[in-house]
């Protein structure tokens, strides 16, 4: 059974219907991240932020700002063998936390990108978490 929040679901629809592209998002690529909770083990779909890398993506626990880390971190760490979907593309990945360098490296790039993150970053006093998500 796939759970999805009420606002992320005209994301996903449009999402899946124009072959990744979301008119909201357009300066922004997105993945649809296929996960289990850490206790439910219900499995739950969020769109989300990424930066395409050479092996894989690299995602942002942001939440926009907010002081606690969404709960798809926590479900990564507990299962972190998942899928995404990328465009038409079902990928199956492997979640992991990098190292501070390269995390620092990756977050200053998304921000540059899309300078809305920096602005997440000031937002709060958690340091954001980036997840590598590679291919298998």
């Amino acid at each position: 059974m796939v759970e999805v929040s009420n606002r992320n679901t005209s994301v996903i629809e449009e999402f899946r219907a124009n072959g990744g592209r979301v008119k909201s998002f357009a300066h922004q690529p997105l993945l649809l991240l296929h996960h289990r909770g850490a206790k439910t083990g219900i499995e739950r779909v969020n769109p989300l932020a990424c930066l395409e890398l050479e092996h894989g993506y690299a995602v942002f626990a942001s939440k926009g700002g907010a002081p606690t880390n969404p709960d798809w971190y926590y479900n990564l760490i507990a299962h972190p063998d998942v899928t995404v979907e990328v465009g038409a593309e079902t990928i199956p990945v492997r979640a992991r936390i990098p190292s501070d360098e390269e995390r620092d490296r990756i977050w200053e790039e998304q921000k540059r990108r899309n300078p809305a993150f920096a602005g997440y970053e000031r937002k709060t006093t958690r340091r954001i978490p980036v997840v590598i998500l590679e291919r298998l």
